[in-house]
């Protein structure tokens, strides 16, 4: 398997609030309590002394468009070699909470635009696409799955064309959940990781790159 990750490389963590958890502002360094923040102290742990770089750019509520609006200084400006997405619950979400559809079309365009984007602009760096989730923790948003699954589905197609490296998130969590972990003890409602459910997107993510 091709390493995506060396001691040299700058890894840009992108998304909404699962991956924003928290982080500093004010602070570029700062990662969160999430996944990033798992994957890089676990990065060091494996390869101590390693120059390896991690960034966290998570904006909680952001949506595809939102990533491609801030995309010249959250994306292209940091020049990184690695870019890790996961985005989409927002663009089912705004729907139930605020009456704020967006299609699938609509969706999988603005994700297209990041993407092509990143391959025009930067043509080094690795993508790795995280499809976006939902655990069967809160009975209420049973009804998003007709919103969320296609966007999902959309996220596969565009793995297969832009990803070097793509995670399937929410067939990820649905196996643990068949294998005999309670989905509430991954995410208590159904969105948003409990600790548990962080270091198991971390794990997966080194995984997925043979990291682990």
């Amino acid at each position: 398997m091709k390493r995506y990750v060396n001691e040299k490389s700058l890894v840009l963590f992108q998304g909404d609030s699962i991956t924003d958890c928290g982080r500093a502002r004010d602070d570029g360094s700062d990662l969160g309590d999430g996944y990033p923040a798992r994957v890089a102290g676990l990065w060091r742990n494996l390869f101590p002394g390693s120059g390896a770089g991690f960034l966290n750019r998570g904006i909680s509520g952001n949506r595809a468009k939102d990533l491609v609006a801030r995309y010249d200084a959250d994306f292209r400006a940091l020049k990184p070699d690695l870019v890790s997405v996961l985005i989409g619950i927002n663009d089912t979400w705004r729907r139930y909470d605020s009456a704020d559809p967006t299609s699938t079309e609509v969706y999988e365009k603005n994700y297209r635009t990041l993407l092509e984007n990143l391959k025009r602009d930067l043509p080094q760096a690795a993508i790795v696409i995280i499809e976006p989730f939902l655990l069967n923790s809160d009975p209420a948003k049973a009804l998003w799955r007709e919103d969320l699954d296609p966007k999902i589905q959309a996220v596969r197609r565009l793995a297969k064309e832009f990803a070097d490296v793509f995670i399937p998130l929410d067939g990820i969590f649905a196996r643990y959940a068949v294998e005999g972990i309670r989905e509430a003890d991954m995410s208590a409602d159904g969105v948003h990781p409990t600790p548990r459910g962080h270091g198991i997107i971390a794990a997966e993510w080194l995984k997925a790159l043979g990291i682990l």
